[in-house]
């Protein structure tokens, strides 16, 4: 028999490579840093409401400090009624970062959900955080004074009257130098 080779010498063997640890490591935020992204935030929270306070839209206080009868027609048929138009001076103290510039100006006024009449104003203009003097006709048109009298009798002795006004405006709204057009 001849010399045959052992089974070892067909087969080479090759070195495995050494096993391998994947290790993942996430960021590391030192307390100073998550310290300072929590101030951040806060900060930025407290700096918008700030802005939000400072641009909310507020009331206007009004005033009327000048008026001039204009005339004055009273109806006896079909019932008594009186027709009454007043030059009216109104005075609005504005506390908001907005102005306004106006061409027209309407505001339907109603009583008790009768409409009395209106004000109304050519042009003008209301100064932002300041006060300005608005000239304007005020109208009422057929008020009934039997009905209505006795009504806002009961309301001046509770102290307050309840006018419902609906108001048309055409013009600009003013936010420091920017001026953006309305109609409303």
């Amino acid at each position: 028999m001849a010399h045959s080779k052992p089974k070892a010498d067909y087969y080479t063997h090759l070195p495995l490579p050494p096993p391998q640890n994947y290790v993942v490591l996430t960021p590391y935020y030192t307390s100073s840093n998550r310290n300072r992204c929590r101030i951040l935030f806060t900060v930025s929270l407290i700096l918008l409401a700030a802005i939000m306070y400072v641009l909310w839209p507020s009331d206007p206080d009004v005033k009327i400090v000048r008026f001039k009868l204009n005339r004055v027609h009273i109806h006896t048929f079909p019932r008594v009624a009186v027709d009454i138009s007043i030059f009216v001076t109104v005075r609005v103290r504005n506390t908001g970062v907005y102005s306004m510039g106006y061409t027209f100006l309407d505001v339907g006024v109603g009583y008790r959900g009768k409409r009395l009449g209106h004000v109304r104003s050519e042009s003008g203009h209301v100064r932002a955080r300041g006060s300005s003097y608005v000239d304007a006709v005020l109208e009422f048109d057929g008020v009934e004074l039997l009905a209505d009298v006795v009504y806002l009798l009961e309301d001046l002795v509770r102290g307050t009257v309840p006018f419902d006004t609906v108001t048309e405006i055409k013009g600009q709204l003013g936010l420091f130098f920017v001026q953006v057009p309305l109609m409303v």
